[in-house]
């Protein structure tokens, strides 16, 4: 416990509670979701890079993406596994804390932007086919990756710093497995109402503000591959879209209930688990979204395989 109106120089997490046999599980399930993620977007990134035919905007999105995963998943997944390994509570200092919740939140944005930008890159490449390498050239791509890195971190600055101002005297126990934003403002002695209110209209901001380019650019590209006439063409239309929009489903969904909603000082074990769909999970996934459902990817990556067990043997 801390006392009135202190603030605090170190944090100690609560993680996951449970028997020793229990975190050891956890331990082991994380881990290797951990080296997936990491082998997985890795591996993209590899091939995004080395294979000439996946040299197009929309594999160069892609590698950012993943390069983000990796960033994401990195940020959170080691410290919580350290905690599991831990008898007790996991201690973090101030400025880890800080460096942790910023890394993460800016990550997250920039990734929400990228994904807005890959949206309007599948309606440029289903409904203006022609203009596509024209409207979408090198130049385009590169200011649209800087822009969403830049906004990302940018963002991001003012509300950690307004985070962190705020008088920690109630304690210094926070009941996750990593520095939560909403379990910061829990522990606070200040009044976070309206600092509550401006940190949901900034997540409404960048959600919906990314939601809205995709929900308008599905909308163009489900119009103009129906009014295609053969069924061929319209698998091969949306097949070139499925994977987005899968990871568009499933990034969208856990972070609109865990960011987008007015009262940030949420439950608990409810942020625990959506923290987990955001840090572990869809980390987990989207190697497995976009190589499964992607036949270019198989194809390079079926490739690179026979490469290296060709160069291997001789």
């Amino acid at each position: 416990m801390l006392g009135n109106h202190s603030s605090a120089t170190e944090f100690y997490l609560l993680g996951f509670s449970g028997s020793r046999e229990l975190r050891h599980i956890l331990f082991a399930t994380f881990f290797f979701f951990y080296l997936v993620t990491l082998m997985g977007n890795t591996v993209i990134i590899v091939i995004v890079c080395l294979d000439e035919r996946l040299q197009s905007p929309m594999y160069f999105f892609l590698g950012h993406l993943s390069a983000l995963e990796i960033l994401v998943t990195t940020i959170i997944v080691p410290v919580m596994l350290w905690g599991l390994l831990l008898p007790g509570m996991q201690t973090i200092s101030l400025v880890a804390c800080v460096a942790q919740l910023f890394l993460y939140l800016a990550l997250g944005t920039t990734e929400f932007s990228l994904l807005g930008a890959m949206a309007v890159d599948r309606y440029v490449a289903v409904c203006n086919p022609l203009r596509y390498n024209v409207i979408m050239n090198s130049c385009t791509c590169n200011i649209v990756v800087i822009v969403s890195w830049l906004f990302g971190f940018l963002f991001q600055i003012w509300p950690v710093y307004a985070t962190f101002q705020l008088s920690y005297c109630k304690s210094n126990v926070v009941d996750n497995f990593f520095c939560d934003r909403g379990q910061l403002l829990k522990l606070s002695c200040d009044n976070t109402l309206f600092m509550e209110f401006i940190l949901f209209l900034m997540a409404v901001f960048v959600l919906f503000g990314s939601l809205i380019s995709t929900i308008v650019s599905y909308t163009y590209i489900i119009s103009t591959i129906l009014k295609i006439p053969s069924a061929s063409g319209r698998r091969k239309a949306f097949s070139t879209c499925a994977s987005h929009f899968t990871c568009v489903v499933i990034g969208y969904g856990s972070c609109l209930f865990l960011y987008v909603k007015p009262k940030q000082t949420q439950a608990a074990d409810y942020n625990r688990v959506v923290s987990l769909m955001v840090s572990v999970v869809t980390p987990f996934l989207n190697p497995f979204i976009f190589t499964l459902r992607n036949d270019k990817v198989i194809e390079a990556l079926r490739d690179r395989v026979k490469q290296c067990c060709h160069q291997f043997r001789n």
